[in-house]
């Protein structure tokens, strides 16, 4: 039995707020997470607009290059809140079909109001916002607009309407780019190249709830947002209105370049309360480099799970304070693996840049041309070293799975507040039972969940492990012991405190 604490409560009702705002507030229909990005234009726009002389100087230069995206479906026999609209939610969040989120999304006003799914034929559509880049028509929006599209429309503020065929996407950052099927020359903007600083200003267009070019304005409130969309989350946070169907659209600052593509927004119902978030153009603009180059974006691959290090974890391995990110797992036959690195290590820096912890070296990492030799710090045995890595491409994803048997073994004292037994396959040993309100439910661990080691040491009997961190909490005074730990979702270390006495 778990025991649910009122912060945990308000903790879950603020991460449900902010998927329902994700959810509904990218397009009309859904919404998302989005990025943008391009080459520079020649075109320049030299706007100093103060904001007490207004913006429509600034709206009327960039005006022409807001355009709003309409995606098709072709007509599908299907129940009420089973269309693409779902399928997207499923995709962007990683909630499987038949999960209590997928009920509680389908629970929430204009998803059926919670009554019984009708079976209907339908033609679905979708509608975001998006930008020009480009004089000959590549344009930049999310992949969910147009995922899954059989036909895919623009339409400019003059009220051209004009077809778009799908370039290239990118899942991991909700990122696709279009090209306008037309011979016309267009009006493109540019990214700014200048770092935007919280407090600047920031001018917003899109397209909300289907309206059309609609303008909103704010400032940056916060920079390096990490909303947990994905393993590259570094947002700008503006309090620009932002509603359904702005996920797309560029925000720009007040020389009429864009500084970031507003993605997402955090609210209760679904509409704007202040806070929204757009993902920065110097993140956004290689990746739309990559896709227009052949359609696919190439990341540096490293081949580690890697996990944050708190304080309990630091204190464990001898660091003075929590830094850099631990490896907890190190791929067969990466470059990880070849370069020496090793299960338990702590990546300190990058080519002598400091990494704070996972979602650092996750994007420099994933920055990497494949081929590109970087040199990594280590903390390893109270010291560190220094190793050289090759990075290599990023292969296709892959999810093993783990059936530990669940035959009892013997059980540790209640110190540890485990029932432990060997590992059908030898590697490990299987936690059978974890005594609730224990040092080790407390730290996450499950039944079914294998250690394999225990500070750093190999285990494969339960009484071993017992043995293990007995000798390293009473004989060598050490508290918290480190556990490696490995269910479906990886590999992990625990920093597991001993009770005394």
């Amino acid at each position: 039995m778990t025991t649910h604490t009122k912060h945990g409560s308000r903790s879950r009702k603020a991460v449900y707020a902010l998927m329902i705002a994700g959810l509904l507030g990218a397009t009309a229909l859904t919404g998302t997470i989005s990025h943008a990005g391009t080459e520079a234009t020649k075109t320049q726009i030299s706007l100093n607009t103060a904001p007490a002389s207004g913006f429509a100087d600034l709206v009327e230069t960039v005006m022409p290059s807001v355009v709003s995206v309409q995606s098709k479906y072709a007509p599908v026999a299907s129940r009420e809140g089973e269309g693409p609209q779902n399928r997207r939610w499923q995709f962007q969040f990683g909630f499987p079909q038949g999960s209590p989120f997928e009920q509680f999304f389908r629970n929430q006003p204009g998803q059926n109001g919670g009554a019984m799914p009708r079976p209907h034929r339908r033609n679905a559509t979708s509608q975001g916002s998006g930008f020009i880049i480009s004089e000959d028509g590549y344009l930049v929006t999310n992949n969910h607009v147009i995922k899954d599209a059989n036909e895919v429309s623009v339409k400019f503020s003059d009220g051209r309407e004009l077809d778009a065929k799908v370039i290239g996407t990118d899942p991991k950052t909700d990122l696709a780019l279009l090209k306008i099927d037309s011979n016309d020359k267009f009006t493109p903007i540019k990214f700014a190249a200048d770092k935007p600083r919280v407090g600047d200003w920031v001018v917003a267009v899109g397209n909300p709830f289907g309206l059309g070019g609609t303008v909103t304005t704010g400032i940056i409130s916060a920079a390096g947002r990490d909303i947990g969309a994905g393993p590259y989350d570094d947002f700008l946070q503006i309090d620009a209105p932002i509603n359904r169907g702005n996920s797309g659209g560029p925000a720009f600052n007040l020389k009429g370049e864009v500084i970031g593509v507003n993605t997402a927004i955090f609210s209760p119902s679904g509409g704007s309360v202040g806070i929204g978030f757009a993902i920065p153009a110097s993140t956004a603009e290689a990746i739309i480099a990559d896709l227009k180059d052949d359609g696919n974006v190439t990341r540096g691959w490293l081949g580690v799970q890697i996990q944050k290090v708190s304080e309990d974890i630091a204190s464990s391995i001898g660091l003075d304070e929590p830094s850099g990110t631990l490896v907890a797992a190190v791929t067969e036959g990466s470059p990880a693996e070849k370069s020496g690195l090793r299960t338990g290590d702590t990546i300190l820096k990058v080519n002598g840049a400091d990494i704070k912890g996972p979602k650092e070296l996750s994007r420099e990492v994933a920055g990497l041309k494949p081929g590109t030799s970087v040199d990594m710090t280590v903390f390893r045995d109270g010291k560190q070293r220094d190793i050289k890595v090759s990075i290599c491409e990023m292969p296709s994803e892959k999810q093993a799975s783990l059936n530990p048997g669940r035959d009892s073994g013997p059980a540790a004292d209640q110190k540890l507040g485990l029932a432990l037994a060997p590992a059908e396959d030898g590697e490990g040993v299987v936690v059978a039972d974890v005594m609730p309100g224990s040092p080790a439910a407390e730290q996450g661990i499950r039944q079914g969940d294998v250690i394999l080691e225990v500070d750093g040491a190999f285990v494969d009997q339960p009484e071993a492990v017992v043995a293990a961190i007995r000798q390293s909490a009473v004989k060598s005074g050490k508290s918290p012991v480190l556990l490696l730990v490995k269910n479906d979702r990886g590999q992990r270390f625990i920093a597991l405190k001993i009770a005394k006495g």
